[in-house]
């Protein structure tokens, strides 16, 4: 990695990650991951922000050693707990005995559950400060973003916010560290799935997150995840700002399962016809196949929404009923659901979706208000049933903006 001072007296410290298969076991890494640690420092004291993975706790001291030798850092900025970025707190007192651990109360109250530590710390509240000597580390909180302690470190001197999760994405950093220095494109994807993955249920605290930060001077933004944000700060705004909202662009997306063809054929028919009628973003996924993490990224982008499934053992075929889950626990709305699926003797999978969205509050208290279900093999019948879905949906996706 390249650890130049890509700000005044704020350095890179991070590590990447390009070995884990999954992240918090669930969700897939085909290009990594980095966790981002920096440090920052003043005429008279040096902090280190957030560190790594227990796994990657050598990686940094040595990138810690490359930037300040011998010296050690006086503080750890600890944004957050979980412990990609919390895991190496006891290593790193062990590497700097003398380092005082700084977090909020409920920050402190965590590295006391999970390390047994105590002594040396600092607990500041919303709006302290901490002067390095020239350079002030300003923290604000931002409860439930993702966790209950979650803060931001804000340095006015440099317009830089250290955001922790927030604004963050998979995706090992391919040799620059800012975003002006490498190719985001690849990024951007990877953005709406960390976003969805990880943060979607908390939309709400990120719109208070948001708004709270707002009146600062930004001029970087260094998560702990992805690259350093510099010129691409008011498109990565805008996507935490819509997601957070459940705002979604123009498409359908179509998951569904299929035990041996039947619903995957009427999922067929249903793209196709949404095609004929314009739509151009059309995402299908079969959910025994794609893992979650897709799914979810391209249901918190597309404001369409198809779900189909068999009836399994008189309930809901499991990779579906893992996917409406994920719906239900994320909170998602704002979304145009209708449902299709099959059976053979007994068809309960439409009503399974229906009660989950409505458990959910992803769909109306009515529940789904297109639902197609045939039974056995799809006929003339069924096939134009699901036609009529596909116009729906497109009719509903294409009307103007506040048309009912």
């Amino acid at each position: 990695m390249n650890f130049k001072e890509f700000i005044p007296d704020i350095f890179y410290v991070g590590v990447n990650d390009r070995t884990t298969s999954l992240f918090e076991s669930l969700w897939p890494l085909p290009l990594g991951v980095s966790y981002n640690s920096y440090l920052v420092r003043g005429s008279s004291k040096i902090a280190l922000i957030d560190g790594v993975s227990i796994s990657e706790c050598e990686r940094l001291r040595q990138n810690i050693r490359n930037v300040i030798g011998a010296e050690a850092p006086d503080y750890l900025i600890i944004n957050h707990m979980e412990p990609d970025h919390s895991g190496a707190i006891q290593v790193i007192r062990s590497f700097f005995p003398h380092i005082t651990l700084v977090g909020n109360a409920k920050t402190l109250e965590m590295v006391k559950g999970f390390h047994g530590i105590t002594d040396g710390v600092l607990c500041i509240a919303d709006g302290d400060t901490l002067d390095l000597g020239g350079v002030t580390l300003r923290f604000h909180l931002t409860p439930m973003v993702h966790w209950p302690e979650t803060m931001v470190t804000y340095v006015p001197e440099r317009a830089t916010i250290f955001s922790g999760d927030a604004f963050g994405c998979f995706g090992a950093l391919n040799g620059a560290i800012l975003d002006s220095d490498t190719d985001v494109e690849p990024y951007i994807p990877e953005m709406y799935r960390y976003y969805s993955n990880i943060v979607g249920k908390y939309g709400t605290f990120v719109q208070k997150a948001i708004a709270k930060l707002s009146p600062l001077d930004i001029k970087y933004i260094c998560p702990t995840h992805g690259p350093v944000w510099h010129d691409h700060i008011p498109r990565v705004l805008s996507i935490y700002d819509r997601l957070s909202r459940f705002e979604a662009e123009e498409g359908v997306v179509i998951a569904y399962g299929s035990m041996y063809g039947n619903t995957a054929e009427v999922a067929e028919v249903i793209a196709s016809r949404l095609s004929e009628r314009g739509i151009r973003s059309i995402r299908i996924h079969d959910c025994s196949r794609t893992p979650l993490s897709y799914i979810l990224s391209d249901i918190f982008r597309y404001r369409g929404l198809i779900i189909g499934a068999p009836t399994y053992s008189n309930s809901l075929f499991p990779p579906v009923e893992a996917l409406v889950q994920a719906l239900k626990n994320r909170e998602v709305r704002g979304r145009v659901i209708s449902t299709f699926g099959s059976f053979t003797w007994a068809s309960q999978s439409m009503k399974r979706i229906s009660q989950v969205l409505v458990e959910g509050k992803n769909v109306d208290p009515e529940g789904v208000a297109i639902a197609v279900d045939f039974k056995h093999a799809p006929g003339d019948e069924a096939i134009q049933r699901a036609i009529a879905l596909a116009d729906d949906m497109a009719d509903r996706i294409l009307a103007p903006a506040g048309a009912s």
